[in-house]
């Protein structure tokens, strides 16, 4: 029995027959040409050949120009590609992507070619394993101004930070190796900050330091960061590849979670005419591919996302059908702790809420930007306005930030 990846398309074109250009999809991404073919070798080919699934044609009355379009469903035989993403991605959207106004909005993998997956090592459950939180969202904060910093610099923010109680650390995606802050000695140096600021908090945390070098060295400096003590990473997938971030994941050697970077997503998805959708690009992709935490643009923020896109990519990360471990949604960029409810009514327990600027802007310093989240998550969990959080004693630190950035209720 022949398993199929199934994609789908939203083509946009004023004139275009739109099932005569899905016949055209179907045929030129797989066998080339069909009906120029002699029978006996037709009978040959068919298992070969992508077959158009739908063609639903959008074509409002008094549509302006720009506005007609149709999305497209193809099937494509598993037994054209081989079992890996850049060989699904070349078949189903490689020229196909320089052919006008076209974008790749959906894709269904099969069960065949997904279970060349093992997918996130430690996913969702996992990763609230090892900080052992099993009730609330979690925290992550990220570093901050650390180009040009030495170790010592990174150790005190890496400290403060964790003082505030966040569950998780990361490096700046832009952070990369130097003589500053190389890899196995910031890994060493934030540990040990880590373990400091546990003996206060008596809470457990991971940082994910950033993998970075030649695809070739990616593994041999994986090894060496968990060697150094690294228990997790930070990975800028879509620069390197959803390859190379599953081969990371596959490796038994590599028994970190790997938290996936957006960076780049920016050139694929936000046009409605071109491009990977966000839910395929950073929500499925990411999954298959073994991203433990996948980050994403927020809808709440200063990188913003439509809402609607946002929730599919949630969607994506932690649907139940797949059988895959979950991936912990992350939406980022310009979160402080006045839109902590409104990421718990989208989002519910299982998201990380991550900060930058509102844990290191924060009034009274970085220390107090981590509790201010930790008590805005805590009131907003309790079912408590954070406006009437903020007045009680003890919680001067969500007082100040909703002073600083106000607050948006659910």
């Amino acid at each position: 029995m022949i398993g199929y990846c199934i994609a789908t398309y939203r083509s946009h074109d004023d004139k275009a027959d739109f099932h005569k250009k899905a016949q055209g999809i179907a045929v030129g991404l797989t066998v080339g040409s069909w009906t120029e073919l002699p029978e006996a070798k037709k009978a040959e080919m068919e298992k070969h050949l992508g077959k158009v699934l739908s063609v639903d044609v959008h074509e409002p009355e008094g549509a302006a120009p720009g506005e007609r379009y149709a999305d497209i469903r193809i099937a494509y035989p598993d037994v054209n590609f081989s079992r890996d993403i850049p060989a699904l991605l070349v078949t189903i959207f490689g020229k196909l992507s320089m052919d006008g106004r076209i974008k790749l909005i959906d894709l269904d993998v099969s069960n065949e070619f997904r279970s060349a997956f093992p997918g996130p090592k430690f996913g969702l459950e996992g990763v609230r394993k090892l900080v052992g939180v099993q009730e609330r969202p979690l925290l992550m904060s990220i570093f901050k101004s650390v180009i040009g910093h030495d170790l010592s610099g990174l150790e005190e923010q890496f400290y403060r930070q964790a003082l505030g109680g966040v569950d998780l650390i990361k490096d700046d995606e832009i952070l990369f190796e130097n003589p500053l802050t190389p890899l196995e000695k910031r890994v060493e140096t934030c540990m040990r900050a880590a373990r400091k600021a546990k003996e206060a908090t008596g809470q457990e945390l991971l940082y994910a330091v950033n993998l970075t070098g030649p695809t070739s060295q990616l593994n041999a400096n994986a090894r060496k960061a968990i060697q150094a003590g690294a228990n997790a990473l930070l990975f800028n997938v879509l620069a390197y590849g959803y390859d190379a971030l599953h081969e990371l994941s596959a490796d038994p050697a590599i028994n970190v979670p790997i938290a996936a970077h957006p960076s780049l997503a920016g050139a694929f998805y936000p046009s409605p005419h071109y491009g990977i959708a966000a839910p395929v690009l950073l929500g499925k992709l990411m999954r298959l591919a073994g991203a433990d935490l996948t980050l994403f643009p927020s809808p709440y923020g200063s990188v913003v996302m439509p809402r609607d896109e946002n929730m599919a990519v949630r969607d994506a990360l932690l649907d139940p059908s797949v059988s895959l471990r979950k991936s912990f949604p992350v939406p980022s960029a310009g979160i402080h702790p006045g839109l902590v409810p409104l990421i718990l009514r989208d989002f519910g327990n299982d998201v990380v809420v991550n900060a930058g600027g509102g844990v290191h802007g924060h009034p009274l310093g970085t220390e107090a930007g981590g509790q201010a989240f930790r008590q805005a998550i805590d009131a907003t969990l309790a079912g408590q306005k954070l406006a009437e959080a903020a007045a009680l004693p003890g919680h001067e630190a969500l007082q100040a930030a909703i002073t600083a950035w106000g607050v948006k209720e659910a």
